[in-house]
């Protein structure tokens, strides 16, 4: 790797300097658009003492439900605990730390992250327990609590194609998440199915500039249904 070219070859490469009691965030909605690679070599790395930014948690045995397992994760911050029972239990039985956090708030918390703004006023969670602890104000008669942005020490992203230079396309549903998570890390790592060279991606259909990614590796995908449902 080196110049504009932002390619590597192997997980070690693309996971290079990420170590024990780090702070990750993981884009995906359920098992849409996860980067399913990264998170293994995580699970095989062995690291320890995780704080976790991600709309969930994967399902038992697959996904971020991989590092649930060894509990390799201290802290998760979600808006969904899902299908996941192995997240439920840790969470019930306090082995496993967890904020939970509306899920269009987590997006935001994310996207102010990546553009620099430490904080924002949302009216989302007023007056439940979501709002305890936190600064509250009254707007044009209508009360807002401030919450803080959310960054990371490594973001990982899933892409549907990358040019070589780390500018990503996303492909439907992996939209979610995905592009916020991409700009607030300090090293922004994508997994992706394609890799393309310079030029031939449309510019205007380019949804996150290679300026934010620091590493691109292209993987393979098991593709998985969180919940398969079938007509008789």
């Amino acid at each position: 790797m080196g110049g504009f070219n932002k390619v590597v070859t192997t997980y070690d490469e693309a996971l290079n300097g990420l170590t024990d009691n780090m702070t990750i965030m993981i884009g995906g909605f359920g098992l849409c658009g996860i980067p399913e690679g990264l998170i293994g070599k995580m699970r095989d790395m062995g690291v320890r003492g995780l704080t976790c930014i991600s709309n969930n948690a994967g399902v038992d045995g697959f996904g971020l439900g991989l590092l649930l397992e060894d509990k390799q994760i201290r802290k998760m911050i979600a808006s969904y605990v899902g299908e996941n029972a192995l997240f439920e239990k840790q969470l019930l039985s306090g082995e496993l730390e967890v904020e939970l956090t509306p899920q269009g708030t987590l997006a935001e918390k994310m996207r102010a992250g990546g553009a620099g703004i430490p904080a924002f006023y949302t009216a989302t969670g007023y007056g439940t327990p979501i709002a305890e602890g936190k600064e509250t104000k009254e707007y044009h008669g209508k009360m807002y609590i401030l919450e803080e942005s959310l960054t990371a020490d490594f973001a990982l992203v899933k892409a549907w194609k990358a040019d070589t230079m780390g500018n990503l396309v996303f492909r439907k549903t992996a939209m979610n998440f995905n592009p916020m998570a991409a700009t607030a890390g300090k090293i922004t790592v994508a997994e992706v199915e394609e890799i393309v060279e310079p030029g031939e991606l449309d510019p205007n259909h380019i949804h996150t500039p290679g300026i934010f990614v620091n590493r691109i590796i292209k993987g393979s995908f098991e593709k998985r249904i969180e919940q398969l449902t079938l007509r008789k």
